[in-house]
């Protein structure tokens, strides 16, 4: 098996490990495999997003809206990132709890994040490139956010002073957030 799937603390949240082949020349990994992704219930991917980041840069925390609800593989390819998935379903034993993960591109690591959570990312390397794979589409009229530093969920990011779009600073707190998950529905 090229992978090693590992559900966290969140069960939903998968830290997903592949194989490297590694050898004189470099090495080879397999980013992704419909046949073992789909036995564990992940979708497949419709689109592919990469983004460039600074250190300090902290982007999230988003998610789209149901129906255009994203599941989200996510994974440093240069630099390295600490990755977090919020639960944002009502009704679910962990809403408001958060994972985060170190994602690099020496560990290969990827965090898959179902749909029904927010998610974001600090970059803590000088430079980061992240990837990620989506299970819909970007759908602008869905796309909504929390604020990075909502006290309830109380992530406890590596950077305090964090660079972030305008966007980002008017997100709402979640109790106030603009949610239409519900545990156990989507």
């Amino acid at each position: 098996m090229p992978f090693t799937f590992k559900r966290l603390e969140i069960l939903e949240v998968l830290l997903i490990e592949p194989k490297v082949f590694k050898d004189e020349r470099g090495y080879f990994i397999e980013t992704y495999k419909f046949s073992e992704f789909e036995k564990f219930g992940i979708k497949n991917f419709v689109q592919e997003n990469q983004s460039f980041s600074v250190k300090g840069v902290l982007r999230g925390l988003h998610y789209q809206k149901n129906p255009y609800a994203q599941g989200k593989l996510v994974r440093a390819i240069k630099g390295e990132i600490f990755d977090v998935a919020v639960d944002i379903r009502r009704g679910s034993p962990t809403y408001g709890k958060y994972i985060s993960e170190i994602l690099s591109e020496e560990n290969k690591k990827m965090l898959y994040i179902p749909e029904g959570f927010a998610h974001g990312f600090c970059t803590l390397s000088d430079e980061a490139i992240v990837n990620y794979l989506t299970t819909a589409e970007y759908a602008p009229q869905a796309d909504r956010g929390i604020v990075q530093n909502d006290e309830d969920i109380a992530i406890d990011w590596p950077i305090k002073d964090v660079w972030l779009s305008e966007k980002d600073k008017k997100h709402p707190k979640l109790k106030d957030a603009d949610i239409n998950f519900e545990y156990g529905k989507i």
